[in-house]
């Protein structure tokens, strides 16, 4: 079976999952954030390399002053239980979103997790906190404005190649296959540029009952895709459709 190497994963659901067990929002996090323990350890085992979960979107400071809270609790308790585990495991972090604005010591949170797996091999896990795929673009093209304001280059040299190099994902490959659960159907605003040409699986389940055998299912299910990028498989006759 063909193994995406970035899988990069909508975690959708937890109010709705808490809702149907007669439970506050906040336990539908928790279970959200055990979820993802379960993910990043099973993603490790089945060889993929990059893994990139959508934590908080921009959008998501709309929400309820107390919800916001309790995310941003959760947040810290992840990274201050999970981060020495994570770096036994090889596994590096590394952080996509805009971070003006953020309380101090969320920053400070980021950059310790970044910092102390900067060396890590195993698996590379992308957070997306605080992230809006528009306003990524919006940001990089305000680098790249400056950058010509500046002379530092012309506008004829930009391309997709200087887009993505001044993105939040610059280094980082583009998501072979992207998961949504919860049954929506839709980015939200995640990964507009990257996943031009990802292979998207949206599973019924909500987040928290998200484990190794529903990401297994979705391994599965890119497998049995045909990847063309616009093109036509040389093997077979016809037209892409």
């Amino acid at each position: 079976m063909t193994t995406p190497a970035h899988v990069a994963i909508i975690m959708d659901g937890n109010g709705r999952w808490a809702k149907a067990r007669g439970l506050p929002r906040l336990a539908g996090h928790r279970a959200g954030v055990e979820a993802l323990r379960k993910t990043v350890r099973a993603a490790g085992e089945l060889g993929i390399t990059w893994l990139t979960v959508y934590a908080f979107s921009s959008e998501n400071w709309s929400r309820p002053k107390t919800e916001i809270s309790d995310l941003m609790g959760l947040l810290k308790i992840f990274i201050r239980r999970d981060l020495a585990e994570l770096h036994h495991s090889g596994v590096k972090i590394r952080i996509i979103g805009d971070r003006d604005g953020l309380q101090p010591d969320i920053r400070a949170l980021l950059t310790e997790a970044e910092t102390l797996t900067r060396n890590n091999r195993a698996l590379t896990l992308v957070i997306a906190f605080n992230y809006g795929a528009r306003d990524e673009i919006v940001r990089a093209a305000r680098k790249l404005a400056e950058a010509i304001a500046k002379g530092e280059i012309t506008a004829d040299a930009i391309s997709s190649e200087t887009v993505g190099a001044h993105l939040d994902t610059a280094g980082i490959p583009d998501p072979d296959l992207v998961i949504r659960t919860s049954g929506e159907q839709r980015l939200s605003n995640f990964l507009l540029w990257q996943a031009a040409y990802s292979e998207f699986v949206f599973q019924p389940c909500f987040w928290p009952d998200f484990g190794r055998t529903e990401l297994e299912d979705a391994l599965q299910a890119f497998a049995a895709r045909e990847r063309r990028y616009g093109g036509v498989d040389a093997t077979k006759q016809g037209v892409a459709s």
